[in-house]
């Protein structure tokens, strides 16, 4: 079953009374929750809630607080992407597998050559902030990551200025691997990463010079060209393993 977000203050005595529409009706109507069956609820605080039902009426859930403790489904560093819009099905698969990845937020990314005109994307926030959500109750993330509002280009490699690592992958001017970038610059705990992914026709010479004018590193996943929804998904989780293998060395 998947957990569902509550507010801090919904928990008094050990109880939980869930009313509002949403959660009561996934519960209620869609899984059909009875007295004595377990559920799993998590605060804005990141504290993690293991219930058992007490009561289900026709407008609220009663449940009694078990157990509870910080959660641990998150990751030790804070991960980011900017990524350039793709089409149909393909960005909500992108949007739902960073989800998953552990990301704590994704930036639109007006590129060149991005495949979604600047008010379409904007039109479409609410549908991918929609679907972290979902994948984040499935997943028992630790908290919701944040669908941010479309950036330029220029606006996500600023970024460098304030705190965050950002990377690019390029494969076709790519100048170094993850591995052996991540072996120079390890990922530390508290990191902020910032990870860009382009659209399917690539970036445009441009945008190659901004990176190279602003020192943006230009990585490569390998010999292999992917497709920009797969090169999400490849790229975060080699992130998270690089992180992970160098915190057990």
């Amino acid at each position: 079953m998947p957990q569902f977000f509550i507010n801090s203050k919904e928990v008094v005595n050990n109880k939980v009374v869930i009313s509002d529409k949403e959660n009561y009706n996934h519960l209620a109507k869609s899984l059909r929750i009875k007295k004595g069956e377990k559920l799993l609820l998590i605060d804005e605080n990141q504290i993690q809630y293991e219930t058992v039902v007490e009561n289900v009426t026709n407008k609220e859930i009663t449940v009694y607080v078990e157990n509870s403790y910080k959660s641990s489904r998150s990751l030790d560093f804070r991960l980011y992407l900017g990524q350039s819009p793709l089409r149909s099905n393909a960005q909500s698969i992108i949007v739902e597998k960073a989800a998953e990845l552990g990301i704590e937020g994704i930036y639109p990314v007006f590129t060149d050559n991005c495949a979604l005109n600047k008010s379409v994307i904007e039109k479409k926030i609410d549908k991918w902030q929609r679907i972290m959500y979902e994948a984040s109750k499935q997943c028992e993330r630790a908290y919701v990551p944040k669908c941010f509002e479309p950036s330029t280009l220029e606006d996500i490699v600023s970024l460098n200025k304030n705190g965050y690592k950002v990377i690019a992958f390029c494969e076709r001017l790519s100048q170094i691997s993850l591995h052996k970038y991540c072996s120079e610059h390890p990922v530390q705990k508290d990191d902020k990463i910032l990870v860009i992914i382009g659209p399917e026709g690539g970036f445009s010479d441009r945008e190659f010079k901004l990176f190279e004018k602003n020192n943006i590193p230009m990585l490569t996943l390998g010999n292999l060209i992917l497709k920009a929804e797969t090169a999400v998904i490849v790229a975060l989780g080699n992130l998270i393993y690089e992180f992970e293998n160098y915190r057990k060395n």
